[in-house]
């Protein structure tokens, strides 16, 4: 399974699913989430055993579109990816992984604005490209067969590259969020008062919620078309996130948003659990939603 999408914890357990809650409290790994655009997947083709370069589409189902060549990224890209893409052809260091990051820009300056998120390094990046990575990918015989992991390992910047990956962590050296323990706890007993919803059901409240996000709307519960308490169960969870979200720190670099310093767009969390993100979505999923440059790269 390629990594298209990560979920919101929040928005897990429409459907009655609340291993979310175990998921806050069991540590794992952290790490940041860079606001960078296009995402770029690179690596060893397994169907051919060459090197390749593409967008998320290199794990399409029909419309195949891996580049084994620049020939080949013409065929398959235009614009400002396809340059994009050239550029990576050339600089990417060869490597028997596959690898997947965010595309943050073409060096020579100290800042970057990829997507939304403003970027400030301390000093000019001499490399060609900056990438940063953040996924791995297994695969026998076929990208479309891809599984995905969290990179816990570390890319050494070369000549051409520099990889930004940040270290992240969570304040006063905790390893889990086990603040949240006792609200978890309360979720799980209010949870017993909500009216779950199907998958279909589920996906079309989240339509809503980010309808809602997206004008700056506030969320009432009584709006949706759903037992109100799944949306009052829905807030909790989002106020777990939200108070997890405030304890986590990164040592990357200074990130702005609307010319206002901020910590980082967020923070993705791996473990036995799962894979959620974390983003205080009243800020940052409404800025991507009215300003992504390349919402549709891919």
């Amino acid at each position: 399974m390629q990594n298209k999408h990560q979920e919101h914890p929040e928005d897990t357990i429409l459907t009655g699913d609340l291993s979310v809650l175990d998921w806050f409290t069991a540590g794992g790994h952290l790490s940041v989430k860079i606001d960078g655009a296009p995402a770029i997947v690179w690596g060893i083709d397994p169907a051919t055993g060459t090197f390749f370069v593409g967008t998320k589409a290199v794990f399409n189902k029909k419309k195949i579109r891996i580049a084994h060549s620049h020939e080949e990224i013409d065929q398959h890209y235009e614009g400002e990816v396809a340059s994009i893409l050239h550029a990576c052809f050339d600089y990417l260091p060869r490597t028997d992984s596959i690898i997947q990051g965010d595309f943050i820009g073409f060096g020579g300056s100290t800042e970057y604005c990829p997507n939304t998120l403003t970027y400030k390094f301390g000093e000019v990046v001499t490399q060609e490209i900056i990438i940063a990575p953040h996924t791995f990918y297994t695969a026998e015989n076929d990208l479309r067969d891809a599984v995905a992991y969290p990179m816990e390992f570390i890319i050494t910047d070369t000549s051409y590259v520099k990889f930004i990956k940040p270290n992240a962590h969570i304040l006063y050296g905790q390893e889990s969020f086990a603040d949240v323990k006792e609200v978890c706890n309360f979720a799980r007993q209010m949870a017993t008062t909500a009216t779950f919803v199907s998958d279909k059901e589920a996906a079309k409240i989240k339509q809503q919620i980010n309808a809602c996000i997206r004008a700056g709307e506030e969320i009432n519960p009584e709006d949706f078309d759903c037992d109100a308490n799944l949306l009052r169960l829905w807030a909790l969870v989002k106020s777990i996130k939200d108070d997890c979200l405030y304890l986590c720190r990164n040592d990357g670099p200074a990130a702005y948003l609307y010319g206002n310093r901020i910590d980082a767009e967020g923070y993705v969390l791996v473990n036995e659990f799962g894979m959620f993100k974390l983003i205080n979505r009243e800020v940052f999923s409404n800025a991507n939603f009215n300003s992504g440059r390349f919402q549709t790269a891919a």
